[in-house]
């Protein structure tokens, strides 16, 4: 008679427990420091980050399965290899073995993966650099660089003019739809009007947009640039693009270097903001123009805003005011861009 064993799951707290033990990790750490995401766990060495997906599902992702999560962390070390080709060095498997023991790299019966990066120095990323201020303007050029060559050589989208300026004004009504529902309790007024300037510019200047599309301006970009995702090396190096759907990184590299440039102003970084976009232009040869630039800012607030109120129906959620401290800032922030689409 056939014998089967019984494979029990391993939840994602004993998952956690286990990665918080700085020996389980076989390269002299001594302390583990931890960082909890919306959708991973980040586990921090003196050499090295190591990120284990959670077994989310929403309405872009479903993380539930292992084979689903192995996926995504392939895909996530391929693509950001594109613009920190040595930060990303594999995927590890989390094994248990017969008795019952987590090893990470081990034989036994693989119950989940993990990504594996050298670990980036604090002190040189953006956001950090931001704060101590001023950033110099080298830096950020070789940044801007970098981002130049990387749209010139991803293809071109084919999508149509029309169709972009449509799906920009979907991408609005979607972000004033979520940010008005009466579960966030944010400022109806506020959000109806940033939407509505929003919405009469796509309207008021189709070509402003179309023509971004028709000049081939519309690429594969990251998809989440943020100071915190760069790191200013000798060699700068972007992390944490947005693997997870392609959709969202096709867009205009112009709206890429704005969203960087807002994010940047809502640290504080005015001046360093004025140099992306300064570099940007010259870098590249595309004069977006104030008004568009404008648009793209106050588009992306919202975006941000929203994404920052739906942590408010997270039922895991403590620290609710922080989110909706963002959710507001980014609303004051898109509020004042609108002032340039009159």
């Amino acid at each position: 008679m056939e014998s089967h064993s019984l494979e029990i799951p391993v939840g994602i707290e004993a998952k956690v427990a286990f990665l918080k033990q700085a020996d389980v990790f076989l390269d002299g750490s001594t302390q583990i420091t931890v960082v909890e995401t919306h959708m991973s766990w980040v586990f921090l060495t003196e050499r090295h980050a190591y990120k284990l997906k959670k077994p989310v599902c929403s309405q872009f992702v479903d993380f539930r399965t292992l084979d689903a999560r192995r996926l995504d962390c392939e895909e996530e070390v391929l693509l950001n290899r594109r613009l920190a080709s040595d930060v990303y060095l594999g995927t590890v498997p989390m094994t248990v073995a017969t008795d019952g023991r987590l090893e990470l790299g081990g034989k036994g019966r693989t119950v989940d993966w993990l990504v594996k990066m050298r670990r980036l120095p604090d002190e040189r990323m953006l956001d950090n650099l931001i704060r101590k201020g001023p950033v110099p303007e080298a830096g950020l050029r070789r940044l801007v660089e970098k981002l130049v060559a990387h749209y010139r050589m991803s293809p071109s989208s084919n999508v149509e003019p029309f169709a972009y300026r449509l799906r920009l004004v979907g991408d609005v009504t979607a972000n004033g739809r979520e940010l008005t529902a009466p579960r966030y309790g944010l400022a109806l007024d506020r959000i109806e009007r940033v939407v509505a300037a929003q919405l009469a510019i796509l309207g008021r200047q189709p070509e402003l947009f179309e023509r971004r599309a028709s000049e081939g301006r519309i690429v594969e970009g990251h998809g989440d640039l943020r100071p915190e995702h760069v790191c200013l090396e000798s060699e700068p190096v972007i992390i944490d693009c947005l693997e997870f759907n392609r959709e969202f990184r096709i867009l205009d590299a112009a709206d890429e270097i704005a969203f960087l440039a807002m994010e940047c102003e809502r640290l504080g970084g005015h001046a360093e903001s004025k140099a992306i976009i300064e570099a940007y232009r010259k870098l590249s040869g595309d004069d977006p123009g104030e008004r568009l630039i404008a648009f793209y800012k106050s588009y992306r607030a919202c975006l941000r805003a929203k994404l920052a109120a739906m942590h408010l129906s997270d039922p895991v959620v403590s620290d609710r005011q922080k989110w909706a401290r963002y959710a507001a800032g980014y609303l004051n922030m898109a509020e004042r861009y609108n002032d340039a689409l009159r």
